[in-house]
């Protein structure tokens, strides 16, 4: 690994999932120094059973509590990493609900809780020492189907469209201080939750995890600083 001053430092949101465990290998295999978080330590500690905790954090914490986040990420991994470079936020949530009409009010939260405001709370522990830094990279995970409605998708659409506009808005305000933020919008991603929620669609269609990484991985990287409030598509 290289030394401290060039090492990666890489915030990984939804750390356990079949996303963020591809995200995670990908940067790993860059040298680079990690803080994996996750609603739940156990299913921190189950996917990655192997890795250093010298060098690297896992910590449990809700993205949609800021001061959960204020406490991970300022309180512990500022303090024990000296900087952040990347933050790759990719929890969030799925589901399908009820037609748009008879929308109830917790679907309504529990997306925008979970996909938008999540962003904001993650966001604000960590940006601030970008902007003092004038350097760093956000990633969020956005969606392909944001940018237009479907049948009884509308709170996920909702949130996921919102949560575009807030890279956007965010990506204007960083960028004069040296900070990009921009996001990749998959179509559906191969992964175990969806072959089991779509078990008659075909997996070759659909864009794998390790693809995404690296996309991600790019968006992160020195080579994406003119990029700016960009939503990459992932399609096949």
């Amino acid at each position: 690994m290289s030394d401290a001053n060039t090492t990666p430092h890489v915030v990984i949101t939804g750390a356990a999932g079949a996303l963020g465990r591809a995200v995670a290998q990908h940067f790993l295999e860059q040298g680079a120094r990690l803080a994996l978080i996750d609603h739940h330590a156990g299913r921190l500690a189950e996917v990655f059973p192997g890795l250093d905790n010298s060098q690297h954090l896992l910590l449990a914490g809700d993205v949609t509590s800021a001061p959960d986040m204020a406490e991970l990420l300022t309180g512990q991994v500022l303090k024990a990493f000296g900087r952040v470079d990347a933050l790759v936020h990719i929890a969030g949530g799925f589901e399908m609900g009820e037609a748009t009409h008879a929308l109830s009010r917790a679907s309504w939260d529990r997306m925008m809780n979970l996909n938008a405001w999540s962003f904001v709370a993650v966001t604000q522990a960590v940006l601030p020492s970008m902007i003092e830094r004038k350097s760093g990279r956000i990633v969020a995970v956005t969606a392909k189907v944001a940018a237009r409605g479907a049948p009884a998708m509308a709170a996920y659409i909702a949130s996921k469209s919102a949560l575009q506009r807030l890279v956007e808005a965010m990506a204007a305000e960083a960028a004069p201080h040296g900070v990009s933020v921009n996001s990749v919008a998959p179509s559906v991603l191969d992964t175990p939750a969806n072959r089991q929620a779509m078990p008659d669609a075909n997996p070759a269609e659909w864009v794998s995890t390790s693809v995404a990484a690296q996309t991600i991985g790019f968006l992160a990287s020195p080579a994406a600083a003119a990029l700016h409030g960009q939503h990459l598509t992932l399609d096949t």
